[in-house]
């Protein structure tokens, strides 16, 4: 089975090498994808870096600017479908995300389940280092997505998630709306009314040590109404569109 890790990085200077060494150390072969929105601070330049001891593993695909953590994830499905991957994994560069769980969810995955979310909340409340406010947010986030849609995930906004290709190929990925954190929910509630098996995994998230956060008001409001939009929208799959 051939294996995708996805990673989005904008001014990731100080996270990418690490987590590009960390997945390559995993006892499971992964193949990782870097797609960089034009980072000033050269993040790109240590992929191609990176691009020397890995040549056939790490890939980079390097965009003009920032155009939202959504289109980075579409393009890299597009590129896993085309590419001939099995499961394709989202997951930050910043160690908030601890790369030894692309095993157990890659494991959950074999189990039969069709999307894999490492979820935060699924036993309790797993942060640590978010401040309260934050904390707060996300939690009821998950619960405002869960009473508007009924989809029974506990933590919709996760950004930990494992596709099989199926999901993917099945999707109609131009369909997809929203560009920022609500895209995390729209990808989980079109899989779910597809009718694919989803599965949460608990794991412990981190906040970042190094470098800055993305999350923004804009962002957080995109998801607020984009979800009120969902709950009405028909969704439909590529082969039956």
């Amino acid at each position: 089975m051939r294996k995708l890790v996805i990673i989005p990085t904008y001014n990731e200077r100080e996270n990418i090498a690490a987590m590009i060494d960390r997945v390559f150390s995993l006892p499971e072969p992964f193949d990782l994808l870097i797609i960089d929105d034009g980072s000033p601070d050269g993040t790109a330049n240590l992929v191609r870096e990176r691009q020397s001891l890995w040549p056939t593993r790490l890939h980079l695909i390097e965009r003009a600017g920032k155009m939202g953590l959504g289109t980075a994830y579409l393009t890299g499905f597009r590129w896993a479908l085309a590419e001939g991957y099995d499961y394709v994994f989202e997951m930050d560069c910043d160690f908030s995300h601890n790369p030894d769980d692309l095993i157990r969810l890659y494991r959950a995955a074999l189990e039969g389940a069709d999307v894999v979310i490492g979820s935060r909340y699924v036993t309790g409340v797993n942060v640590v280092n978010w401040p309260m406010s934050r904390l707060l947010m996300s939690y009821y986030a998950s619960r405002y997505v869960h009473l508007v849609t009924r989809m029974p995930v506990r933590d919709a906004t996760a950004g930990f998630v494992c596709y099989s290709r199926e999901v993917l190929e099945r999707m109609d990925l131009d369909r997809i709306e929203m560009k920022g954190y609500g895209f995390q929910i729209e990808m989980k509630y079109t899989a779910w009314k597809l009718g694919f098996q989803i599965r949460e995994v608990s794991i412990i998230f981190v906040e970042r040590t190094q470098g800055t956060s993305k999350m923004s008001s804009g962002i957080f409001g995109e998801a607020f109404w984009g979800v009120l939009k969902l709950r009405f929208r028909n969704i439909r799959g590529r082969n039956n569109a």
